[in-house]
């Protein structure tokens, strides 16, 4: 049995699981310009749709390996800043980071504080020695976030449901 997924809390973020509720957010996010460009269209145009992603995505992972992505907002008012979290993809042998943010929380550091968060707790709680993350090698933001975590580059990789090839990068303690 999996290990339940819990909250996280950095100074300034609280990172929790994904629900339902989560849809209209959902919504907003999978269809942001940047998300479509350098994550893909998931096909998310409804709230019903919103609600299958979560229910098959995140809520699927909490339950079958204690990880997933996490709902990311702002400790001091609850405002919804984008997701972050662990994933474990078929077509990966190591548990990846993802993350991604709405356009007016970008270039405040929450990507950073999230992803170091979950980081801590995949080492820390899940024992995870080795974690990886995916991008495409125009992504520069999310290359430099993941370089100044302490994620290194490795030959890049092609994935059979993604279009071309990708970069990968690596984090071991």
């Amino acid at each position: 049995m999996p290990p339940a997924v819990h909250d996280l809390h950095t100074a300034r973020l609280v990172l929790r699981p994904l629900h339902a509720g989560d849809a209209p957010f959902i919504l907003r996010l999978l269809n942001d310009p940047s998300w479509l460009q350098y994550i893909g269209d998931r096909g998310v145009r409804s709230v019903e749709d919103a609600i299958r992603y979560i229910e098959t995505g995140p809520v699927f992972m909490y339950a079958r390996y204690g990880l997933g992505l996490y709902h990311v907002r702002v400790a001091a008012d609850g405002q919804p800043v984008g997701v972050c979290g662990l994933l474990k993809r078929e077509t990966l042998e190591d548990v990846d980071l993802g993350y991604a943010l709405l356009p007016e929380f970008r270039g405040q550091g929450y990507a950073r504080e999230a992803a170091a968060a979950v980081l801590s707790y995949g080492r820390q709680a899940l024992a995870l020695t080795r974690i990886v993350a995916i991008v495409l090698r125009h992504n520069v933001p999310s290359r430099r976030l993941l370089e100044a975590l302490g994620f290194v580059a490795e030959p890049p990789i092609s994935l059979a449901d993604d279009q071309g090839e990708l970069l990968l990068y690596a984090s071991e303690p």
